[in-house]
């Protein structure tokens, strides 16, 4: 598919399957050259499900572990600008290398606030993983590590990514039509 209409908009492909499968390879492959040792990966649902499944495929470092935490900032297109905390880490973590992964990061209000919940958490190191970037809306200060793509701010749905909770399923990314 080349276009897709999810509610009242429309969407063409951005980045297909393939080129998602090289960004997803060419990250997996730095961290697993990294020389971290027993990390602890940190998806942020929902967006990230999609990109942590197919990265955790390809980490070879032993004594890998993955968790799951959910937060939001967005209602429909744009970011509210609140952070809600929804689920939170069901264990200690303190001492731990964390590898925080992220469908993509735009303003960095929603990493500002994971980092803040984790350095409570007393880890021993934060590395940060997006598969994809928005510089020219990012905001924040803080080092993103591993950068599978970046991109304009084009709204993106697909591979994780939605508009209202639609089209996450959608094997490629699509960019909102002008």
């Amino acid at each position: 598919m080349n276009e897709v209409k999810l509610k009242d908009k429309n969407f063409e492909i951005f980045i297909n399957e393939k080129e998602i499968n090289d960004i997803i390879s060419n990250i997996s492959n730095r961290i697993n050259e990294s020389g971290i040792v027993n990390p602890l990966f940190i998806a942020i649902l929902n967006g990230s499900f999609l990109f942590a499944a197919d990265l955790m495929r390809k980490i070879n470092i032993p004594d890998t572990e993955i968790s799951f935490l959910k937060l939001s900032s967005y209602d429909g297109l744009s970011t509210t600008g609140n952070v809600n905390k929804l689920i939170g880490l069901s264990k200690k973590i303190e001492g731990r290398n964390v590898i925080v992964l992220e469908d993509i990061i735009d303003t960095g209000i929603t990493l500002e606030k994971i980092i803040s919940l984790l350095e409570k958490e007393k880890v021993n190191s934060i590395k940060i993983a997006t598969l994809l970037f928005k510089p020219n809306s990012y905001q924040k200060k803080f080092q993103i590590d591993y950068i599978g793509k970046s991109i304009e701010n084009d709204f993106v749905v697909g591979y994780g990514l939605d508009y209202d909770e639609k089209g996450r399923n959608l094997k490629n990314i699509y960019k909102l039509k002008n």
